[in-house]
């Protein structure tokens, strides 16, 4: 089926852009207490689009709703029964899925400050301002918010690290190429590991990795509205196009107990201790990846050249894990694999690898294809960027916390954020492995009665240097399932809760 052209005008900009040059940024979490007053400001908000800009915009504002907040603006049914099973559940609304996504211990949601049981919010508004407008800007949304029947309930802060998140990683280096123009084809299998994603997996109603597209609310072309016919139901407008699911947690990360653990490990060796941090995490402090790039002649200083060395590479070459450890944090949260494993190029290897022959390691089939489970990240980072020295002195009294306000994009919940967070960050037994978790995001709660709280170094004809007792690094203080619809879809719903 011909992919409709993207309709940019019709898309909130944070699926296109993460307004990196707008370094100044907060969460307004939001309460709906008057259903009317709210739509109204809802439909002539000023949401910035992901039209391209000349030059670009100085501020970005950018809205989405939870499943009770479009239940306070009293959306019918027939809509509401339309959005996936997990945005309707919510991120805290099942004890299942807590388990699944680690959220258990400390971080189980009945501690969480916002997002829990009776404390999810109705709707978040994104502020992006360049730096030094930020507050002003924000004081102008908030009295419009509140006196348009919206009562603030938390403000989560971010704060520009330059890039670097507070563990002291250069973060954000990986992201998945969006097939704005249609020219992706899905046919077949994919051999070999690609970094393009059909424009399906991030904004809904248009064809995925299968070449489906993902159920979503819609309405009969004769309901009033002026919504997007939807390409794959003739007859039907579509709510869900040109929107998306924003996942929004906030993850406080204990940095200090993290360099106190790879110094303990070291024996207080200060040339080892980065060695050690870059096999957890799995890249370079730079951001640079540990195995070699494809393209090492590549020169330059420019954006391109350097997410080239950063980004072409995968793991073809470390099948051992000696180089990246086969549980490394980045290696489980993209293992840059293909729908077959390796050595599956010509139609005799490909016949070979499906029939079960030349197989080199079954660890090789123990991974899902990453093309199913991308993620388009748009976090930012909160409280105080440490330095080296400081990573090692005790917390200064009333000093805040730092972490991550982690946001990501999907149009299927299930199939990429919880997939990516249950099946490699959290599982224990991840790519054959046993007894271990993500190294940073673990709970190290037990599972089954068993730890995962370990992490292994592979060695070269050697035997696995085995670490156990990693206590827990980060904690999760509150999440939530949002819809960022597209702009004539919010316009819609807006009108919709007035009537």
């Amino acid at each position: 089926m011909a992919l409709t052209n993207a309709d940019y005008r019709d898309m909130q900009g944070l699926l296109r852009y993460g307004y990196g040059r707008l370094t100044e940024s907060c969460f307004l979490l939001l309460q709906i207490d008057d259903s009317v007053a709210a739509a109204h400001w809802l439909e002539t908000a000023p949401v910035t689009t992901a039209e391209e800009q000349n030059p670009p915009p100085t501020q970005a504002l950018q809205v989405a709703l939870t499943y009770e907040g479009l239940r306070s603006l009293k959306i019918s049914d027939e809509v509401l029964n339309g959005f996936s099973a997990e945005f309707i559940s919510g991120m805290s609304g099942d004890e299942n899925r807590s388990r699944r996504l680690g959220d258990e211990g400390a971080s189980a949601p009945k501690y969480w400050e916002w997002g829990g049981p009776g404390g999810v919010p109705d709707m978040v508004a994104i502020l992006y301002s360049q730096p030094g407008h930020l507050a002003e800007w924000k004081v102008t949304i908030e009295d419009g918010l509140a006196q348009s029947g919206f009562k603030l309930l938390q403000c989560l802060p971010t704060a520009d690290m330059c890039g670097v998140e507070p563990f002291g990683f250069v973060d954000g280096v990986s992201q998945p190429r969006l097939d704005w123009e249609g020219k992706r084809n899905v046919a077949g299998d994919k051999l070999s590991y690609e970094n393009v994603s059909m424009l399906g997996e991030f904004v809904l109603g248009y064809p995925n990795e299968y070449g489906k597209y993902t159920e979503r609310p819609m309405i009969l072309a004769q309901e009033p509205g002026d919504l997007p016919m939807a390409d794959d139901m003739p007859g039907y407008k579509d709510i869900g196009r040109n929107g998306t699911y924003l996942v929004v947690r906030q993850i406080e990360q204990d940095v200090r107990s993290f360099w106190r653990f790879i110094d303990e490990q070291v024996k207080q060796d200060a040339s080892k201790r980065q060695d050690l941090a870059e096999k957890m995490v799995g890249r370079q402090m730079s951001g640079d990846p540990l195995l070699p790039t494809i393209t090492q002649s590549i020169t330059g200083v420019g954006p391109e050249t350097r997410d080239i060395q950063q980004n072409q590479f995968t793991f073809d070459g470390d099948s051992d894990g000696i180089r990246c450890p086969f549980g490394a944090h980045v290696r489980r949260a993209n293992p840059r694999n293909a729908d077959y494993p390796t050595g599956t190029h010509g139609l005799v290897a490909r016949l070979t690898r499906l029939l079960g022959f030349g197989r080199r390691s079954m660890r090789e089939d123990m991974l899902a294809s990453t093309r199913f489970h991308r993620l388009l990240r748009r976090g930012r980072e909160y409280g105080i960027k440490l330095s080296p020295d400081q990573r090692f002195q005790l917390p200064l009294p009333g000093e805040p916390p730092s972490g991550l306000q982690f946001a990501c994009l999907n149009a299927n919940i299930g199939r990429q954020f919880e997939f990516v967070q249950s099946a490699w960050l959290m599982n224990g037994k991840f790519d054959g492995l046993s007894e271990e978790s993500d190294p940073l995001l673990g709970n190290r709660e037990f599972v089954v009665g068993y730890p995962v709280d370990g992490f292994s170094l592979p060695v070269a004809d050697g035997v696995r240097q085995q670490i156990r007792d990693i206590p827990r690094f980060t904690t999760v203080r509150g999440g939530a399932y949002f819809f960022l619809p597209g702009m004539r879809a919010l316009r819609f719903l807006a009108r919709a809760a007035r009537v």
